[in-house]
């Protein structure tokens, strides 16, 4: 009786604990949905390059903050690697949403990202995206996807920042899972440097239980490969499984080390 009683109240701290994460999460976004509005209103003035700046401080510390309440213990490793100034692509592993919060609180800059259509029709989400830098892009029309893809690369060559994801979804486990064709596109059609990032651990957080759990979580930024002196032979698969060995090599490092 006194086992199943302790059982009970682990469950219910466990639970408590996900309410509370979930919760920040949500509560902090509203909280912070009135200094987006006013970056909106300045970007639509002119001031863009500023307001993007304002919103990613913004973002960086809501994620900050998000980190202690969900209990992990971060180790970050190479964030001198990252370029200060011009366009960049950070291409990461994608094994669970605590990754967006990873890069949000560790890239250091602004960036934007690919997000799903869907995603535009979701309130005050598709304003965060939006201010970031993020674009919609929809799957399922092969013309409105590059149309897509090519306010990625405007971006880029305007020195700004976006992250990719090759694997193209969450693993929802320490396996990194191949690389999709033409992922890289964004970046080396931008000729951009690609900052190869590692991160392990990240889907325990809430994937692995469908609960926050409290855990060790690694990020590694490597050094940055220049795209636009690669022959074109070496931008497509040559170069996916680059960094994939790349990431897939730090992470299973990571894991062991865990």
């Amino acid at each position: 009786m006194y086992i199943a009683f302790l059982l009970i109240i682990v469950i219910i701290v466990f639970m408590i604990k996900s309410i509370l994460g979930f919760g920040f999460l949500v509560f902090g976004l509203l909280f912070l949905v009135p200094f987006a509005l006013v970056a909106f209103f300045f970007y639509m003035l002119g001031f863009r390059k500023s307001m993007k700046v304002f919103v990613y401080r913004l973002a960086q510390g809501w994620a900050r903050s998000l980190i202690p309440v969900s209990g992990c213990k971060i180790t970050v490793k190479g964030r001198e690697k990252i370029p200060k100034k011009g366009g960049v692509c950070f291409v990461s592993n994608h094994s669970g949403y605590y990754d967006i919060v990873m890069m949000l609180a560790y890239a250091g800059r602004p960036f934007g990202f690919i997000a799903k259509k869907e995603f535009l029709y979701t309130p005050f989400l598709n304003l965060w995206i939006f201010m970031l830098g993020g674009h919609f892009v929809d799957r399922k029309n092969a013309r409105k996807a590059m149309n897509t893809i090519n306010l990625g690369i405007k971006q880029i060559k305007a020195g700004g920042g976006m992250v990719i994801f090759p694997e193209g979804t969450r693993s929802k486990s320490a396996e990194v899972l191949p690389f999709r064709a033409g992922s890289l596109k964004l970046a080396t059609q931008a000729g951009a440097l690609i900052v190869p990032v590692a991160i392990e651990g990240s889907y325990r957080v809430y994937e692995e239980q469908k609960r926050v759990i409290g855990t060790d979580v690694h990020i590694t930024f490597f050094d940055p490969i220049d795209t636009s002196i690669l022959k074109p032979e070496e931008r497509k698969q040559v170069l996916c499984d680059r960094i994939q060995t790349i990431i897939s090599d730090e992470v299973k490092r990571s894991a062991v080390n865990a």
